[in-house]
């Protein structure tokens, strides 16, 4: 829970500090295969690179480190839409 929490506020973060949107959606949910969904998408510059910069490549490890996935979409002009999927632990 604490990971999923950090995805959706970094990306939060990240789309009213860097990316000039004026909509964010955040969607959380679980499903049956026992994995936790985790989706932020914003509708501003796009552009966001995991590869600059600390906070998305950061998302990246502690996601990753949970045995999760996080996926980063970002066209320029298209804004961003990060997803992350988490196994849940019951």
């Amino acid at each position: 829970a604490t990971t999923a929490y950090y995805v959706a506020s970094e990306a939060v973060a990240n789309a009213v500090k860097h990316a000039e949107a004026t909509s964010i959606g955040v969607v959380v949910g679980a499903d049956g295969d026992g994995k936790l969904h985790v989706s932020v998408e914003d509708d501003g510059r796009g552009g966001a690179d995991p590869h600059r910069g600390s906070g998305l490549a950061g998302l990246k490890d502690r996601v990753a480190a949970l045995g999760g996935v996080l996926h980063i979409t970002s066209g320029p002009g298209r804004g961003t839409t990060v997803r992350a999927v988490l196994p849940c632990v019951s």
